[in-house]
C-alpha cells in the first residue's frame, strides 16, 4: 500500500509527561484520516511534530516512502504539509488577504504585488466554496470566516497534506456541515487530510479511517464504515461512555436572574444595536439555554450580564437586586460565575501556573491571603484538590503553566474554578467546546448537578445536541433579539434551526 505520509515510532516527551509514546500513523493519498483521543492524549503534539513545530525524541517521518527531515514549519510547507491550528495563527489587525500571503509574498523592486495574489485568492475561494472578503480585517471577522482564511492560507501555498486541529471547536452547526463538505471536496481533488477531533458524529460523517490515541499511545486504526460511535468512544476513553444526557425533571425555585428591556449598541457597527429590548428570567433549579448562530448577540448579552460591557438601557437584577452598574468583581462576589467562550482570552492568564489560575476569582478571600500576602500553601492545597476532582491533566500538577496544557484541560480548569465557587447563577458559554466525550459527559453532569442543588444555570451553546439534551428551557436569539421560548421536550432540532436562522418567529417571547 502506498502511503503519502508515514510517521513511524514517534516519541515526544515534555517535562513530566510522555506526550507521544512510540506512535505509528499512516495516511493514504486522497483520504480523510481522523485522529481521535481524549484531551491531552497527544493528538496535537503528534501533528505538531509532523508540521515541524516540535522535534521528536525518536522516530521517522516518510513522504511517499522516503524519509524526510522536518525541522520547522517552513520545511513542512516545502514538503507540501499545511496546518490549521486549534487557536488560529492570524495577525488580527491585518486583512484576510495579507494573512493568506504572509511569508510567501510576491514583490517587485521591494513593493508587494497584491493584484496577482488577490486574483489567486479569489479563484481559490470560488473553486473550494470558501468565500471571504479579502479586505476584511481579521478581528472584525467571525471565527468561521477566520477559519476559512486559515484554509485558504494552506491552499495558496499549494499544500497537498492538510492538517486540521479541532477544526469545528469554534463553528456553528451550519459552518460545521459546510466544513465537512469542503473537506470531502478537497479529498476528491487529491488532497490528503488529517483531522484531529473529539466529535464522533463528524468522524462518522466525513472520515475514511480513524486512529485512536489514549494517554500518548496508539490504541489502533479502524475503518470508519466498519465501526460505531460507541466502539470509538470506548477505544478513546477505555470505558463505556453515556452518549445521552441523564437528567430528571427540573424543580424550579426562586427567581435568580431577571433581565428587563436590555439594549446595547453594537461596538463595531455604530448605530446598529447589539441587543434590542431583551427580557427574560432564570429561576433556581433550572437550566435555561440561549441558542443561536454565532454573532447574533449572545456574546454581547453575556458581556452585559457579567459587567464586561456597559448597557445602554434596561435592568439586570440578581436575587431581586439591581446589579447593572456593579463592577465585574462585585457581580462575581454577589454570586455570578462565568465560564467564558474564549478560555484563552477571558478565562485564563496563560503564563500563570494552574494553581494561580484556579484562585483568580478568590485569591483576595481570607482563606488565601492575610494582610495582603498570599497563603501559598492554602492555594496549592486547594488547587491540588480541584485538579483531582475535575480530572485536570497537567504534566506538573498545580505548577504547570496554563499555556502548556491542552485546550480541553484548559477548559476543565476554567469550569472547575467557576463551578466550585457554588454560585447563585452560573453562566456557561460553550462549556464543552473542544472537549472529548468523557469530559463532555462530566461537564454535563456538573451542570445538571448545579441545577439539582438549586442553582440557576444560563447555558449559551451552539451545539444543537447539547441545547436539546441539557436545557430545561430554550431561548433563541436572532440579530440581538429573543425570537422564541421553547420547551426542549416538545420542539425538534429542525424547528430550532428555523428560529436560529431567523425564518420563524414566536409571539410568546
Amino acid at each position: 500500500m502506498d502511503y503519502i505520509i508515514q510517521m513511524r515510532g514517534i516519541t515526544k516527551a515534555f517535562p513530566g509527561v510522555l506526550a507521544n509514546d512510540n506512535i505509528t500513523l499512516r495516511l493514504k493519498k486522497g483520504e480523510i484520516h481522523a485522529l481521535l483521543g481524549e484531551n491531552g492524549a497527544g493528538k496535537s503534539t503528534l501533528m505538531s511534530v509532523l508540521f515541524g513545530m516540535y522535534s521528536p525524541e525518536s522516530g521517522d517521518i516518510l513522504k511517499n516512502g522516503a524519509v524526510i527531515k522536518i525541522q520547522n514549519p517552513n520545511d513542512a510547507n516545502r514538503f507540501g504539509i499545511g496546518m490549521v491550528h486549534q487557536h488560529f495563527k492570524l495577525v488580527h489587525n491585518f486583512t484576510a488577504l495579507e494573512n493568506i500571503i504572509l511569508g510567501v509574498e510576491t514583490t517587485k523592486r521591494g513593493f508587494l504585488q497584491m493584484d496577482e495574489a488577490r486574483k489567486k485568492v479569489v479563484e481559490l475561494s470560488k473553486r473550494y466554496g470558501l468565500s471571504i472578503d479579502p479586505d476584511a480585517i481579521i478581528e472584525d471577522m467571525t471565527v468561521g470566516m477566520q477559519q476559512r482564511v486559515e484554509i485558504l492560507k494552506m491552499l495558496y501555498r499549494e499544500n497537498e497534506i492538510l492538517i486540521f486541529d479541532e477544526p469545528t471547536a469554534v463553528l456553528t452547526p451550519n459552518e460545521i456541515d459546510e466544513l465537512m463538505k469542503n473537506m470531502k471536496g478537497l479529498a476528491k481533488e487529491g488532497k490528503s487530510i488529517l483531522f484531529i477531533t473529539h466529535k464522533l458524529n463528524e468522524i462518522m460523517a466525513a472520515a475514511d479511517r480513524c486512529t485512536v490515541l489514549r494517554k500518548g499511545k496508539s490504541v489502533g486504526t479502524v475503518s470508519v464504515s466498519d465501526t460505531t460511535k460507541e466502539q470509538l468512544s470506548e477505544m478513546m476513553v477505555g470505558r463505556k461512555v453515556e452518549l445521552t444526557v441523564q437528567k430528571g425533571e427540573a424543580s424550579t425555585g426562586d427567581l435568580v436572574l431577571e433581565v428587563s428591556g436590555l439594549s446595547l449598541k453594537h461596538k463595531e457597527h455604530q448605530g446598529k444595536k447589539g441587543l434590542t429590548d431583551v427580557s427574560f428570567s432564570v429561576r433556581a433549579g433550572e437550566i435555561v439555554c440561549i441558542a443561536g448562530i454565532e454573532g447574533n448577540g449572545q456574546s454581547e448579552l453575556v458581556y452585559a450580564l457579567t459587567g464586561m460591557l456597559p448597557i445602554d438601557a434596561g435592568s439586570i437584577e440578581l436575587m431581586g437586586e439591581e446589579v447593572s452598574k456593579d463592577s465585574i468583581r462585585t457581580r462575581s462576589t454577589r454570586g455570578i460565575a462565568h465560564i467564558p467562550e474564549d478560555r484563552q482570552k477571558y478565562g485564563l492568564i496563560l503564563d500563570y501556573n494552574l494553581a494561580h489560575n484556579l484562585v483568580l476569582q478568590s485569591y483576595f478571600e481570607e482563606r488565601f491571603q492575610k494582610n495582603g500576602f498570599l497563603k501559598y500553601d492554602a492555594i496549592y492545597e486547594y488547587s491540588d484538590g480541584l485538579i483531582e476532582r475535575f480530572d485536570i491533566r497537567s504534566g506538573q500538577g498545580s505548577r504547570t503553566r496554563a499555556r502548556s496544557m491542552s485546550g480541553g484541560n484548559q477548559q476543565k480548569a476554567v469550569a472547575a474554578r467557576e463551578i466550585d465557587r457554588a454560585p447563585k447563577l452560573l453562566i456557561a458559554v460553550q462549556p464543552t467546546r473542544g472537549l472529548d466525550v468523557g469530559a463532555i459527559e462530566y461537564i454535563h453532569r456538573q451542570l445538571i448537578r448545579q441545577r439539582d442543588e438549586g442553582r440557576a444555570v444560563l447555558l449559551v451553546s451552539l451545539e444543537l445536541d447539547e441545547v436539546m439534551n441539557v436545557s430545561d428551557r430554550i431561548l433563541v436569539m436572532f440579530e440581538g433579539q429573543l425570537v422564541a421560548d421553547l420547551d426542549p421536550k416538545t420542539t425538534t432540532q429542525q424547528e430550532l434551526g428555523l428560529y436560529m436562522a431567523g425564518s420563524k418567529r414566536s409571539d410568546a417571547v
